[in-house]
């Protein structure tokens, strides 16, 4: 009786050994501390390192195993630094604002309206000679009123020639007025008005191409 008591004690102890064995191969591997754990029957390193969220071969090479299926139970391994997700920083833009494109100021060209041509009544061909106000016995008008003294420019015609009043052009004396008449000026002839006496003389006597406008 006592020999059966005594195989049957031997028989529970192994079958509770057995079990403890079976169940020590499922239980994840103890921690010996926060960096470091220990080898359980069963393990292999790739396990150990994807239960603690680590690389394997940083594991190996932590431990300075050269071989990965050599590690033994109860070893104790340290367990490589866990490397942080590296945090994407996301920079936003600032958006630029352009400045708005200057407009092009385009000038318009001034364009100056010449002068209408003078139309040219006719051309005479005369004989000049030149006389002046300040030669003595001379008046500061002449046969029709034009004062000498503020508009120059005047020659002393035949009516019959040229009309008093027409506007005329004197080659070499220029633009001037049929204003003034004299006792020697018959026919083809003129007296253009000089300022001073020596001017009469610079003048002399010459034939010219009167053109009349009007």
């Amino acid at each position: 009786m006592q020999t059966k008591n005594n195989r049957l004690k031997k028989n529970i102890i192994s079958g509770l050994l057995i079990g403890a064995i079976a169940i020590s191969g499922l239980l994840p591997t103890t921690s010996v501390n926060a960096a470091s754990v220990k080898v359980k029957s069963g393990d292999t390193l790739s396990l150990i390192a994807k239960r603690h969220n680590v690389n394997a071969s940083e594991l190996q090479k932590k431990n300075k195993i050269k071989n990965a299926n050599t590690i033994r139970v109860g070893q104790v391994l340290t367990l490589p630094a866990k490397k942080s997700a590296a945090k994407k920083t996301t920079t936003k833009k600032k958006a630029v604002k352009k400045a708005p494109a200057k407009k092009k100021v385009v000038k318009k060209k001034v364009v100056k309206k010449k002068a209408p041509a003078k139309k040219v009544l006719k051309t005479v061909r005369v004989s000049s000679s030149a006389y002046s106000r300040a030669q003595r016995g001379m008046s500061n008008y002449t046969a029709t009123g034009i004062d000498l003294r503020k508009k120059s420019k005047v020659i002393a015609v035949d009516p019959k020639v040229i009309k008093l009043g027409s506007k005329v052009y004197v080659p070499g004396y220029g633009e001037a007025i049929a204003g003034d008449t004299g006792g020697a000026i018959r026919g083809k002839k003129i007296d253009v008005h000089m300022n001073s006496v020596n001017a009469c003389y610079n003048w002399g006597r010459r034939t010219v191409n009167v053109k009349v406008y009007k």
